[in-house]
């Protein structure tokens, strides 16, 4: 998300130091609003929801 300029450097400093000090999945979850906008909109431009809910593919 960085590297694509979908955060910036500062919003991804904050989003991995909320991350590396939150011991739970519930304290992941009491991210600061703004940091969760910032995941939410990049995640909408990266398609990581469509994702998500793809059929897996056993083709390959």
């Amino acid at each position: 998300m960085l590297h694509l300029d979908l955060l910036t450097s500062e919003q991804h400093v904050q989003i991995g130091a909320w991350i590396a000090q939150a011991d739970t999945p519930d304290e992941i979850l009491q991210m600061p609003a703004p940091l969760w906008q910032a995941i939410e909109r990049a995640s909408e431009v990266m398609g990581i929801d469509q994702d998500l809910v793809r059929a897996p593919s056993f083709d390959a």
